[in-house]
């Protein structure tokens, strides 16, 4: 009896397979149709992807794999962003929201 797949390790199946980055909604109906999730775990999977090194956010909820990209577009220049320190909110230099605390 083989173990089912993560849910990270079926997204690197996928990506391996298109060598593109992909949308995140649709990275997650292929994820969910191969491990049988539901949309209750798609905020775990968004933390999974973001917390495996394997992986990178690109703009436009695009993910990829760390491997397809240079290392300049797979990287965050910490230099670059701030956080409200009031509101936990972080923002990239031209003032976009690029992440939102759940409890801060």
């Amino acid at each position: 009896m083989s173990a089912k797949k993560s849910m990270t390790d079926a997204a690197y199946d996928i990506m391996s397979k298109k060598k593109r980055a992909i949308a995140f909604d649709k990275l997650w109906q292929e994820v969910s149709k191969i491990t049988g999730k539901s949309i209750d775990h798609i905020a775990q999977f968004y933390s999974d992807l973001s917390l495996d090194g394997r992986f990178v956010s690109l703009k436009d909820n695009k993910w990829d794999l760390r491997n397809h990209r240079k290392f300049e577009e797979s990287q965050v220049d910490l230099s670059k962003i701030e956080i409200d320190e009031d509101t936990g909110e972080v923002y990239d230099e031209d003032g976009n929201i690029i992440e939102e605390p759940e409890d801060y």
